[in-house]
């Protein structure tokens, strides 16, 4: 049995095998080791591993090497026109593989850089136009780029589509479509396609984007990685956040990186665990891009405890030796579990997955199951101290009038006067409401949450308006002034008569 291949067996140029020995690496991993080759051959690949793999090197790597010889250190822009174009679906992942081609290329003279949206688009422009040989890129912030002109792809010799699967779910495909029709024939370029997750769609993506691809997978497909332990705990929703905080207080942990559902899910999770005393950040697509990129630099560093994101960080966040990821809410997308969960376990280390699971995501739960072909362990919260952070300073759930009402009553005190404290008859009743759906439910949930703010009643006007006589439109109710009046047009008094004495205001009185 033959040991896996080095780096330098890969054939591979001597600068970019200094690169990779000072970023630590020594050995290839597996997609690595089989992708490397055929794309050093120029054939075209449909390349898929699990999460923390290493398919960004898979791709940068020989790319660097085939683009080597064009390497030149002329200040003129036509001197380094695009030849690599990589797309990616999110910010974060875009400035993960730019960050890649600088550390794998910083001893060639290949230049790269990344525009994606959320910032000044002016910014960007004095680097594209200088000249760059690879470029990372959105659908959308590049398409910014060509309508302005300072990208032109008529030179691209390798196109790369990273995270095929979350273009398709995120709707770049017509705009892929545009993109592609301004590179150069398939048959003129190579096309690289790296994926997690496969799927038809994706199947037909491939056959109009690759010429004859090699398919190369290291593992089953739509698996997560084996290093990766994955449990579940059987919680009501109410009790979620007080379980987050009890698992990271409890162990000490300093990276948590907690996933939800939706944008706003995110935020007030943030800032209850924030009240509850955790160095805790949100981040999700209505964040600015610095904002964004300030919690992730925070979040790197081991300065929140916890960082609470929606599913734009599932692809693109690259931590070294992630402790550990909560699904606090489960995705609807089974697939989207994999990528969440491959925050952990990078690059052969271990880490943990954590779900949440309410019994209303129990079918959710299900259908991930379905997709890993195998049970994920339940567990209960039973014997768990979830109380602790109830007592620390949450209020408890506010009782309306009704409730206040009966307990004083139970409590010795007699109704307000005029109160009837006998039943209505049961025909007199009113009709029971329909039972809530599961939504609503959820969303009854959340407003009893007693960290949301209260909404203000509008306050009463101090000038109430008429029923009857209330007029509508501009000026409406206003009084009228007084030199705006009509009045009978004054006679001219003549000079020789002296004007009559003025009546007094109050004729009674005088």
């Amino acid at each position: 049995m033959s040991s896996a291949p080095s780096f330098a067996e890969l054939g591979l140029a001597p600068e970019l095998l200094r690169a990779v020995a000072d970023a630590g690496y020594t050995q290839p991993t597996p997609i690595q080791a089989q992708a490397i080759p055929v794309i050093l051959a120029g054939r075209d690949v449909m390349g898929g591993a699990q999460t923390g793999t290493g398919k960004t090197a898979g791709f940068a790597l020989p790319i660097l090497h085939k683009l080597l010889p064009q390497a030149n250190a002329s200040p003129s822009p036509a001197r380094h026109p695009v030849r690599a174009l990589i797309l990616a679906p999110t910010r974060e992942l875009a400035i993960q593989v730019e960050e890649s081609v600088k550390t794998y290329g910083k001893h060639t003279q290949l230049r790269s850089t990344c525009v994606f949206g959320g910032v000044d688009i002016k910014q960007q422009l004095p680097i594209v136009r200088g000249g760059v040989e690879i470029l990372v890129a959105t659908p959308g912030r590049l398409l910014d780029h060509i309508e302005q002109k300072s990208v032109t792809l008529g030179q691209v010799e390798i196109f790369v589509l990273d995270e095929a699967d979350r273009m398709l779910d995120m709707g770049f495909i017509p705009d892929i479509k545009r993109i592609m029709a301004l590179l150069p024939a398939t048959a003129k370029r190579q096309n690289l396609l790296f994926s997690a997750t496969f799927s038809t769609e994706i199947k037909k993506l491939a056959d109009s984007l690759l010429n004859q691809p090699q398919l190369i997978e290291v593992a089953r497909r739509n698996t997560a990685a084996e290093t990766v332990a994955q449990s579940a705990y059987k919680v009501p929703q109410e009790q979620k956040r007080a379980l987050v905080e009890h698992i990271v207080r409890t162990r000490g942990l300093r990276q948590v990186l907690c996933f939800v559902r939706t944008k706003h899910g995110a935020s007030r999770l943030a800032r209850q665990l924030e009240k509850d005393g955790l160095e805790t950040s949100a981040i999700h697509g209505d964040k600015t891009q610095a904002a964004r990129l300030e919690a992730l630099k925070a979040f790197k560093e081991a300065r929140l405890e916890v960082l609470v994101a929606t599913d734009v960080a599932a692809r693109g966040l690259d931590i070294d030796d992630l402790p550990l990821v909560i699904n606090y809410e489960l995705p609807h997308v089974p697939e989207d579990y994999i990528h969440r969960i491959g925050r952990t376990g990078r690059a052969g280390a271990s880490g943990e997955a954590i779900s949440l699971v309410d019994p209303v995501e129990m079918k959710y739960l299900t259908e991930i199951e379905k997709l890993l072909r195998k049970p994920i362990p339940i567990s209960s919260v039973e014997g768990m101290n979830l109380t602790a952070s109830r007592e620390r300073g949450e209020r408890a759930p506010s009782r309306g009038r009704a409730d206040a009402g009966e307990a004083r009553r139970g409590r010795g005190e007699r109704a307000p006067h005029g109160e009837k404290t006998s039943r209505a008859p049961r025909s007199e009743r009113a009709p029971s409401a329909p039972r809530p759906t599961r939504e609503a439910e959820r969303e009854a949930a959340y407003a009893r949450n007693p960290d949301q703010p209260v909404p203000r009643k509008p306050a009463a006007s101090p000038h109430p308006r008429a029923d009857a006589g209330h007029r509508r439109g501009f000026g409406a109710n206003r009084p009228v002034p007084a030199l705006l009046m009509k009045r009978p047009p004054a006679t001219p008094v003549p000079a020789d008569v002296e004007p009559a004495p003025a009546a007094p205001a109050h004729p009674e009185k005088a």
